[in-house]
């Protein structure tokens, strides 16, 4: 479909129904409903809120945002697929899986509606669950400030004089109370006479350590293609990521446990333990979730060329980028 036809209608308890194509969404003091036709699904409204952020943040993303194992998304970059139990074999084998197509404009549109809607005062879907307060309960006020915040952009390396992007204590942003371990030191320059205003070099780990969001990537850098995000995790992801190409993923401090499923029908492939230094990748063709006892810093490393999903889906890259 090419237009979306859009409804909100309040409820008893403040919050307003919003309503897609054949989807509305509905929710009370702890679900959320999601009505499309042919059924119902139900989902903890704070699990809910927390994909549902990620899912309007990072632009649904690369390939499948999957909000549990029967509600979520797929980016097919300009539109988008709204699905139940499409990548869920019982739903797939009992002909109970409903898509509709979207323009991404139009769904995300939606999305940011039920964000504002029913995104509680004090509650925070981006920040740590220790970090932020209650969802539950009736409609009370809003947090517009927390899910529309912006990535701090840097003018020019971090660091360097006329930078807007650097964190510091002075700004607000303070080192995690769970990131105290992580060394704050500067980076020693010995510039040649004459280059000490041309060369530079900042603490990677310190920057990232003031973050205030978890399980959002964010592009250090960028070369052609070729994209390192960083991000803090904590706790859990709050989807389950269907890969449409590989990831890179790179543990930079602590720890974190990922349960890699196959892609399709959501069958258990694996459980990869990843500390400090390990390196790993994550197939074409499996989707990933991570769990983060202790906040950590991971490097992911993305292929942002728009032509590799369509190269793997039809067999001409294969999934995993190494054979041994």
């Amino acid at each position: 479909m090419s237009t979306a036809q859009t409804a909100a209608v309040a409820n008893a308890l403040g919050y307003k129904d919003h309503s897609i194509g054949g989807f509305t969404f509905k929710r009370d003091e702890y679900f959320a409903h999601i009505f499309y036709p042919g059924g119902r699904h139900i989902m903890q409204i704070d699990a809910f809120l927390r994909a549902l952020m990620r899912d309007v943040a990072w632009g649904f993303f690369y390939g499948t945002v999957n909000f549990d194992t029967v509600f979520g998304t797929v980016n097919h970059y300009g539109t988008v697929e709204m699905f139940i139990g499409l990548f869920n074999e019982a739903y797939r084998a009992n002909n109970r899986h409903h898509v509709e197509t979207f323009e991404s404009k139009d769904l995300k549109k939606v999305f940011e509606e039920v964000l504002a809607d029913w995104t509680n005062e004090g509650f925070d879907p981006f920040a740590a669950p220790d970090e932020t307060g209650t969802v539950y309960g009736a409609k009370k006020g809003n947090n517009i400030k927390a899910i529309t915040r912006q990535r701090l952009v840097a003018d020019r390396m971090v660091g360097l004089p006329g930078d807007l992007g650097y964190r510091t204590d002075q700004d607000g942003f303070t080192v995690n109370r769970q990131f105290q371990d992580v060394p704050q030191d500067k980076p020693e320059i010995h510039a040649a006479q004459g280059f000490e205003n041309e060369v530079h070099a900042f603490n990677f780990f310190e920057y990232v350590s003031r973050s205030d969001v978890t399980w959002n990537p964010s592009v250090v850098s960028c070369v052609k293609d070729s994209q390192f995000c960083a991000t803090t995790e904590e706790h859990v992801l709050p989807i389950t990521h269907g890969n449409d190409r590989v990831e890179w993923f790179i543990q930079a401090t602590d720890e974190i446990i990922w349960d890699i499923d196959d892609r399709a029908t959501g069958r258990p492939r694996a459980k990869v333990t990843m500390r400090a230094g390990d390196v790993a990748a994550m197939p074409a063709n499996i989707r990933h979730r991570g769990y983060s006892p202790k906040r950590s810093i991971l490097i992911v490393w993305e292929n942002n060329d728009g032509g590799l999903p369509q190269r793997y889906a039809s067999g001409e890259l294969a999934p995993n980028p190494v054979d041994f």
